[in-house]
């Protein structure tokens, strides 16, 4: 990406360990659309959690990023191949890919240079997906307190390209006509340690840490604990995951 900004290679270890997995009906869903399943390219693949879904249903996935330290830390099937480039250069030759998947990371690209990159790889008639996701929701008692550390605590550290996140990408300007297309929910069975370490990889987070030296995770998990019951319990978070999905012309 040019002028990439990098908030995340220096948590591509807990990134890997704790961000949610995407379900699998997604990747089925996406994959119905496509004019084939030749080759998808799973572009700012972060630690490669999407390309593993892709993998199942194309006989190629390429799995870009530009950082080096998640390509460092990410793994998938056999068929999946992983690469550093940026968004707007992927090395790919063009009409060749039948999906392009850009999973939470659209909000950061110089999307007019992007959306070209698309176009030249994709073939007539392929298929480009943005999905995000934001917050958590757990239950009444919890998602209280999770709302205000998301929106007043993280407030100021959050980067303004996070508003798009906000809003579900609606405010993302999209090339093609888009595609009627399944809701999606993403899902996890959590402990509150392992909320503590998802939420931990919020660039907000990482953003405040380096800021002022405190941890204001710290914080949050004092006033969950007496709330969440037995350390080992794991309850079920939820995201719902907006998505922009069109057909290349």
């Amino acid at each position: 990406m040019s002028g990439f900004k990098d908030h995340f290679s220096g948590l591509a270890t807990d990134y890997a360990a704790f961000r949610p997995r995407y379900p699998a009906p997604l990747f089925a869903d996406l994959a119905a659309v496509a004019p084939g399943h030749s080759l998808a390219w799973d572009c700012a693949t972060g630690n490669g959690q999407a390309a593993a879904g892709l993998a199942v249903h194309f006989d190629q996935v390429i799995a870009t990023d530009a950082s080096a330290e998640q390509i460092a830390s990410a793994s998938g099937p056999r068929n999946v191949r992983f690469a550093m480039a940026p968004a707007e250069a992927s090395g790919l030759v063009s009409a060749s890919v039948d999906l392009v998947l850009v999973a939470q990371a659209a909000h950061w690209f110089d999307l007019p240079a992007f959306y070209a990159e698309a176009a030249r790889v994709l073939k007539p008639g392929g298929v480009l997906a943005l999905l995000t996701y934001s917050g958590v929701r757990i239950n009444a008692t919890l998602d209280p307190i999770l709302r205000e550390y998301h929106q007043v605590t993280m407030g100021p550290w959050w980067p303004p390209e996070r508003a798009h996140v906000e809003t579900g990408y609606r405010d993302l300007d999209f090339p093609w006509p888009e595609l009627a297309f399944p809701a999606q929910e993403m899902t996890a069975d959590w402990t509150l340690a392992e909320l503590l370490g998802y939420l931990g990889t919020w660039s907000s987070t990482s953003r405040c840490r380096a800021a002022t030296g405190l941890d204001p995770l710290q914080e949050l998990a004092a006033r969950l604990a007496p709330l969440w019951g037995e350390p080992t319990l794991a309850r079920t978070v939820r995201w719902p995951l907006p998505m922009r999905v069109g057909r290349r012309p």
